[in-house]
């Protein structure tokens, strides 16, 4: 955490700095349902505490719905960033500059969003038709299970603690939520989502991907994620969604809901 002295200078620094974009380094390894002995999940994990790495071996994961969870490969998403790393205080910095410059309505956008679901994210956007019909609910239900899933495997790999319990100088302008903090759930399945979107509208992808963007935005404006979460929410969007790709049933699924776009 970093002290009061520290905290005043990288605040100084963050009027002057525009978001900072963050570099990764590191590996990251699989989602099981059924996890694998220590040896042979140490072997394919990233880097983490003992203590974190330990409750992951033992604590049972949640089920997703397309994917089988324990082939998964989630290694294009990497470590999280050390306490006191550069990627870590360039967090803070960046963190400081939003809490600074955020208005009253980038906060009450991002209260509004406080819950991931297809409707938060793009009810306001859906390219499909009114009223929603039941198979398009089901399906980004279904698709969301398998986002939440492995974002929660990751999570408790990591145990990363959310920006305003690191730092007292961080003050979320939401609801505090509970809960860890790498990846971010909100990045992530916003994200997964506009892929999804993006392929069965093509002309609409830009809009879709700017909707995911705006979405993981807001929680790093609110204080409640740090840049690199949402930047690994993202990369985990897209993992999940070329191994989705990979499932017949969720290409069954996704192509039959062509029917329903406007």
């Amino acid at each position: 955490m970093p002290n009061s002295v520290y905290r005043r200078s990288i605040f100084i620094l963050s009027l002057l700095a525009l978001p900072l974009v963050q570099c990764f380094a590191g590996t990251a390894g699989i989602f099981s349902t059924t996890l694998p002995d220590r040896a042979a999940l140490s072997s394919v994990l990233p880097p983490a505490p003992a203590p974190a790495l330990a409750a992951a071996v033992s604590r049972p994961a949640a089920s997703g719905h397309y994917l089988e969870l324990s082939g998964l490969d989630l290694t294009a998403v990497p470590a999280a960033p050390l306490a006191g790393s550069r990627e870590d205080k360039a967090d803070f910095v960046t963190l400081f500059s939003w809490q600074s410059r955020r208005t009253g309505a980038d906060c009450a956008r991002a209260k509004s969003e406080m819950y991931h679901s297809y409707e938060v994210f793009f009810g306001k956007i859906t390219p499909f038709t009114a009223p929603q019909a039941a198979e398009v609910t089901a399906f980004f239900k279904n698709a969301a299970e398998d986002s939440v899933a492995a974002n929660t495997y990751l999570k408790n790999v990591y145990q990363r603690q959310r920006p305003f319990l690191r730092d007292a100088g961080i003050v979320p302008c939401i609801p505090k939520t509970a809960g860890l903090s790498y990846p971010s759930g909100h990045a992530a399945m916003a994200r997964l989502f506009a892929l999804i979107l993006g392929d069965l509208a093509p002309s609409r992808k830009a809009e879709f991907m700017a909707r995911a963007d705006e979405a993981a935005l807001n929680r790093v404006l609110a204080g409640v994620h740090h840049p690199t979460d949402v930047e690994a929410g993202k990369l985990l969007s897209g993992t999940l969604y070329k191994q989705l790709l990979g499932q017949p049933d969720f290409v069954a699924d996704m192509r039959s809901l062509r029917r329903f776009l406007k």
